[in-house]
C-alpha cells in the first residue's frame, strides 16, 4: 500500500472508522492510478478494494495498484463488507445521496476530508506534471498572436483549446474563457461568437497526465483600463511574494484584497484570490477570506486576483505557485503580454 492509504487508514483508527469509501473519479484515481469512466467504488480498509463495473474490469485490472472486483450489485457488495465485521463507514463529503441512502442503514456513517487531506500536498512528481501542463497551456497561448488577432472570442477559445491538444495535453483543464470588452466584467464570461473588443481577458488551462494548469491574462488598450490592470498586477505579486509556510491562506487573501481595497476597489474584487488545483481544477485549500488552513510546503495554489466594472471591463491575472519555502510561480509567461 501507498503513503496515502497509510495515512488515511491512520485517521480511520484515531476516528474509530473501519472503511472509507470514495466514488469521485479523481479520488479513485489519486488511491489506485485507475481513473473510472462509469461508476466505481473505491473502500480504503486494511485489504482496500475497487468494486468496477463490468464494461470498466479491463481498464481497472490494467491500471489499479489495488486489488478490484467486478460489481454486482449494491446488495452484494454491502453483504460482503457486513461479513468482513465492518460496521462504521467514512465517506467523502461528495458522496452522492442517492449512493449514501443504500448505505445508510447498514453501517455508522459520517462524512470525513481524509482524501482532501492527502490531495493538498503535492509529490514532486505531481508538481513536474503540473508544471509540464502549465508549459504547454502557455506556449499554445502565444501561438494566438493575441493582439494581432482579429478572429471571434469562440474561434480564439477554440484555437487555443486545439494548440493546446497539439501541443501535447489530453484536453482543456476548464472551459476556457475569451472574452472581452464589456463583458470581461463577468468572471465566468462565456465566449461569443463577436470579434475580440478591447481589453480581452482569457483565463485558460489543459491537463497534462492528469494534472490541470490555470492561468489568466488581460490585454487592456486604454489609460483607465491601464490603471486597473495595475492595481491587479500589484495584488498579485505583492501576494505571491507575501506566501510561506506556516502562514494562513485566508491572509494571502487579504494581503491581494487589502491592495485592491486601498485603491478603492475592494467591492470589485468579487472572488476569493486562489484554489488549490492538480487532478481536479479546483481542489482545497484555497486563498479565501474564510480559508484558515496552514500553508505547507507542497501546495500548489492559484493566485487571482481580478477587478470587474460592471458594464466596463474587468481584469484578472493569475498564475499557480508552488509552495517550498517561498512561492514560486510556475511557467514564464509575463504578466504584461506585448
Amino acid at each position: 500500500m501507498d503513503l496515502h492509504t497509510d495515512n488515511i487508514l491512520n485517521d480511520l483508527k484515531k476516528d474509530d472508522f473501519q472503511a472509507y469509501l470514495l466514488t469521485g473519479f479523481t479520488n479513485v484515481e489519486y488511491i489506485s492510478g485507475y481513473k473510472p469512466t462509469s461508476f466505481a467504488f473505491c473502500i480504503i480498509k486494511d485489504n482496500p478494494i475497487i468494486y468496477a463495473f463490468g464494461m470498466d474490469m479491463e481498464l481497472a485490472k490494467n491500471t489499479s495498484s489495488i486489488e478490484v472486483k467486478e460489481y454486482e450489485s449494491y446488495e452484494i457488495m454491502i453483504k460482503e463488507l457486513k461479513e468482513e465485521g465492518i460496521k462504521s463507514l467514512a465517506i467523502e463529503p461528495t458522496l452522492p445521496f442517492s449512493t449514501f441512502v443504500r448505505f445508510k442503514d447498514d453501517f455508522k456513517i459520517d462524512a470525513k476530508t481524509y482524501i482532501d487531506k492527502q490531495r493538498m500536498i503535492k509529490t514532486p512528481d505531481e508538481i513536474e506534471k503540473i508544471a509540464r501542463a502549465t508549459e504547454i497551456a502557455q506556449k499554445s497561448f502565444l501561438q494566438l498572436d493575441i493582439l494581432n488577432n482579429n478572429d471571434s472570442e469562440k474561434e480564439v477559445a477554440f484555437d487555443l483549446v486545439r494548440y493546446m491538444i497539439e501541443n501535447g495535453a489530453s484536453k482543456q483543464s476548464f472551459d476556457t474563457i475569451v472574452t472581452s470588452g464589456p463583458s470581461s466584467s463577468l468572471p465566468h464570461a462565456i465566449p461569443e461568437a463577436k470579434k475580440l473588443d478591447q481589453p480581452i481577458l482569457i483565463d485558460w488551462g489543459c491537463i497534462f497526465e492528469g494534472y490541470c494548469s490555470d492561468n489568466t491574462r488581460t490585454m487592456v488598450y486604454t489609460e483607465r483600463q491601464q490603471e486597473i490592470w495595475d492595481i491587479v498586477a500589484e495584488a498579485h505579486d505583492k501576494a505571491i511574494k507575501a506566501i510561506k509556510p506556516g502562514m494562513k491562506c485566508c491572509e494571502v487573501d487579504k494581503v491581494a484584497r487589502d491592495i485592491i481595497s486601498d485603491y478603492g476597489y475592494g467591492e470589485k474584487f468579487i472572488h476569493s484570490t486562489g484554489h488549490s488545483l492538480g487532478l481536479d481544477i479546483h481542489e482545497t485549500p484555497g486563498f479565501s477570506l474564510r480559508d484558515e488552513t496552514l500553508i505547507e510546503e507542497g501546495m500548489v495554489i492559484t493566485v487571482e486576483p481580478g477587478i470587474y466594472l460592471e458594464g466596463e471591463f474587468g481584469v484578472r491575472l493569475e498564475d499557480t505557485v508552488n509552495i517550498s519555502k517561498k512561492a514560486n510561480v510556475i511557467g514564464d509567461l509575463p504578466l504584461n503580454i506585448e
